[in-house]
């Protein structure tokens, strides 16, 4: 079939991404290659084609989209089915009840869900099915689980944490310590810190430009302590990680190249090690702890969709149900008759 699932760099949206390991999914398909027909292969490296230049989601969506629905098509040979055009609205049922019974989350079936209906509603489109069976599934909506996040004073002690580890000049230790602060100062994904470059940098008004999902880019200000640990990283630190590979990516790794996000999410985790009674978080859980912080500082939620970055205020509001728990909590263990 067609090389979408090795990582080709013509197919790279976005030039600042690092590279993504399709190992799952490469692994997948080649063991899916023994049961699919042609006519589903072709369908399948068609609809990632479709995600990754017509839709431009990220490579993590388009993974994720291809796994699911490359499991549903195995479901569906399985069970007699030898082109796209036979599935039907009982085949995807069936699929998510098998699914469910393996015992996977409701958040996963939900995600499933939508993998099915997004890929025939395109197969349908393209003329690949004679109707879009995926219109008339209904799936449980999923249960969004509160994130966890820090306090503010387990917050302001991991970034001393940070700051004194870096005071013994090791250039990672000056990387790691700018990692955290522009984490929790912009609240930005993982993903897209470490796809900055040193120019989407203005530190003249303390802003950076931020690449988020779906190609979309906003101006996020970060604050004077990730300035002054900037400051240091790039008049000390990178110079002396930097390399040939390094181009113009502001974080990088031990041998110059472009910092990759499991070491960022090890940097989390590690130096979170460090603060008495803080819970165990990555990458993520800064991003939740800067935007409870900042409603909790009096942001309005329109502003902290804008940090953040998501299409939908809607999403934003989970965080003020983040705050109303932390002070219902508070309450109960404070007021004596709670």
């Amino acid at each position: 079939m067609a090389g979408f699932f090795v990582d080709d760099p013509a197919r790279r949206v976005d030039s600042h991404a690092p590279h993504v390991d399709r190992g799952e999914v490469s692994t997948q398909t080649s063991a899916a290659e023994d049961v699919l027909p042609a006519d589903m292969l072709a369908a399948l490296d068609g609809f990632g084609t479709h995600l990754d230049s017509e839709l431009g989601r990220s490579r993590h969506t388009v993974r994720a989209y291809l796994g699911d629905v490359l499991r549903l098509l195995t479901f569906a040979r399985r069970e007699g089915a030898t082109t796209v055009a036979d599935l039907d609205l009982s085949d995807l049922r069936g699929w998510l009840a098998a699914e469910t019974a393996q015992g996977h989350a409701r958040t996963t079936i939900a995600r499933r869900a939508a993998s099915a209906r997004v890929f025939t509603a395109w197969a349908f489109r393209r003329g690949l099915m004679p109707g879009d069976p995926g219109d008339r599934l209904a799936t449980p909506t999923s249960r969004r689980a509160l994130p966890g996040v820090l306090k503010q004073a387990e917050a302001a002690a991991l970034m001393d944490v940070a700051t004194l580890a870096a005071d013994d000049g090791d250039p990672i230790h000056q990387r790691d310590r700018l990692i955290l602060e522009l984490l929790y100062a912009t609240g930005m994904r993982v993903g897209e810190l470490v796809g900055l470059a040193v120019d989407d940098l203005d530190q003249g008004r303390r802003t950076v430009r931020v690449m988020g999902k779906g190609a979309k880019e906003r101006t996020v200000p970060y604050t004077a302590p990730a300035q002054r640990a900037l400051d240091v990283w790039l008049s000390v630190g990178r110079p002396r990680l930097v390399s040939p590979a390094s181009g113009s990516a502001l974080l990088l790794g031990a041998r110059g190249g472009r910092l990759d996000p499991r070491t960022a999410r090890a940097v989390v985790h590690s130096l979170l090690e460090h603060v008495p009674g803080a819970p165990n978080l990555g990458p993520h859980g800064l991003r939740h702890s800067a935007a409870t912080h900042l409603l909790e500082g009096g942001a309005d939620l329109r502003s902290v969709q804008e940090i953040l970055g998501h299409a939908s205020l809607a999403t934003t509001q989970i965080y003020t149900h983040v705050s109303v728990e932390r002070l219902r909590a508070t309450y109960e263990q404070a007021h004596p008759r709670a």
